[in-house]
């Protein structure tokens, strides 16, 4: 029965302590909706206490909207505390040049950690069944997933202060069916994922009825192997960080260096996962292009019979082999300085490859992240310059106390590497006050919470 298998792994993975403050994400589908439904069946006997959170991205126009509203009025009629958002993942998209699936889950989780914090709650729960797990784990195999990814969804993970939950692995698509249908529950549907546009639906519209005519029961048995994948990743990770203290020579952003002895002297199956962990240690941020073939060139770097070998990876990475030691550095691009006035309103490209695109503003501005900036205009002197940073160069920092700080600190407490420093972009003003270090620090002349009928300039930082 469906309650008792959903119960079962709910106890068996102490997913739901007594007395627990869980948002629920709900998308108004049948999978969210069914799982809204069987907490609040759980609510009295548990004493949960259950806020609902939804998003629209926009993607649908009014049929999206009319989801929210959805939502909204069953959290009324089922009296508990809704939070939604519509949020423009079109334009995010534009304005990053992410896909749709990477835009939309980037900006749902934001608004997830919102409530979150708000309600001061320690566990948010996700709809996920069986049949999403089969098509997650496939997919990743088909794309060349190494290590953890390969396990697919987690049952729970660490996410903010608390975890993230996914009750319903344990059951079908039919199975969250056949449960609305018995309780009389009418959820929305999304026409988006009857197409073949995107990958998942490729998979469950062609391979997945194929795996459930062999066996119907085909997504107990992914599940039981993912979760021994997950166990055996985590064992054999911490093996391999055992040995990294002997591998490592220097560490350090810019430059680094392992010894090439020791991580050949380590059982196989921990090599590959040392490799992971020294680019996990290079990069400040995974690039997306990074793939297990990199991993296998580097394996053949190290084991290649000639003393002196250079391999090129993505985003400038260079591994440089010499006799029993290889380093790892970023190419040093040729820089020299640079300033340039922002034109306001339009887009200023940068010498980094990223552009700060400017506006005027006659209205009280909401508070936003270190790559956009509200800049009252009364507050400074025009032009605005966008130059590659000096030495010398401080700025002081937005928030309590408003201290002044070096810029040289600055980076490193980021952890910016070093090939990058001298050409990140210095916003100042005429007389040379340091008003933004774009994607990094706020000076103190931004909008704070006073507004005194002045004009703003908007300014956003993002990729060209």
């Amino acid at each position: 029965m469906f309650e008792q298998k959903v119960l079962s792994e709910i106890n068996r993975y102490q997913l739901i302590p007594r007395k627990s403050r869980i948002l629920v994400g709900v998308s108004g589908g049948p999978d969210s909706l069914v799982l809204l439904h069987f907490l609040c069946s759980l609510k009295e006997r548990l004493e949960l206490e259950l806020v609902v959170a939804h998003v629209d991205h926009m993607f649908r126009g009014e049929e999206s909207y009319e989801d929210y509203q959805f939502v909204e009025k069953t959290c009324q009629e089922w009296n508990i505390p809704f939070e939604g958002k519509r949020i423009n993942v079109p334009v995010y998209m534009e304005r990053t040049g992410d896909s749709s699936q990477i835009a939309a889950r980037t900006l749902r989780y934001a608004f997830f950690e919102q409530v979150m914090k708000k309600y001061q709650l320690s566990i948010l729960a996700l709809g996920h069944h069986g049949d999403d797990q089969i098509e997650t784990m496939l997919m990743r195999m088909t794309r060349g997933a190494s290590g953890i990814a390969r396990a697919g969804i987690a049952v729970k993970r660490p996410f903010l202060n608390g975890e993230i939950i996914r009750p319903f692995l344990v059951v079908t698509k039919e199975e969250i069916h056949a449960y609305a249908s018995r309780c009389k529950l009418t959820p929305r549907l999304d026409p988006s994922n009857q197409l073949d546009n995107y990958v998942r639906n490729r998979f469950r519209h062609d391979v997945l009825p194929a795996l459930k005519r062999e066996n119907p029961k085909v997504h107990e048995h992914f599940q039981r192997f993912s979760e021994e994948l997950a166990l055996d990743e985590q064992f054999l990770q911490q093996m391999t960080e055992n040995y990294m203290e002997k591998i490592w020579l220097s560490k350090t952003k810019g430059e680094s260096q392992i010894d090439l002895n020791q991580l050949l002297m380590i059982p196989k199956p921990l090599q590959r996962r040392a490799i992971q962990l020294i680019l996990n240690y290079l990069y400040l941020k995974r690039p997306s292009s990074l793939s297990a073939v990199h991993i296998d060139q580097l394996s053949a770097l190290f084991f290649n019979p000639h003393p002196s070998a250079e391999l090129h990876l993505p985003e400038g990475l260079i591994a440089e082999k010499s006799y029993g030691t290889c380093t790892f550095r970023f190419h040093q691009k040729e820089s020299s300085d640079y300033s340039i006035i922002i034109a306001i309103p339009g887009e200023t490209l940068l010498p980094n490859g990223y552009k700060i695109k400017a506006q005027y503003l006659e209205e009280t501005p909401d508070q936003a992240g270190n790559h956009s900036f509200y800049l009252p205009v009364h507050k400074i002197k025009l032009p605005l310059i966008v130059r590659n940073r000096r030495n010398g160069d401080n700025m002081i920092i937005k928030g309590k106390g408003n201290h002044t700080k070096k810029l040289k600190d600055i980076f490193i407490n980021e952890k910016i590497p070093m090939q990058i420093r001298q050409n990140w972009p210095v916003l100042i003003d005429q007389s040379g006050v340091i008003v933004w270090l774009p994607g990094l620090k706020k000076s103190n002349l931004e909008f704070v919470d006073t507004y005194d009928e002045q004009s703003f300039i908007y300014l956003e930082y993002h990729k060209a």
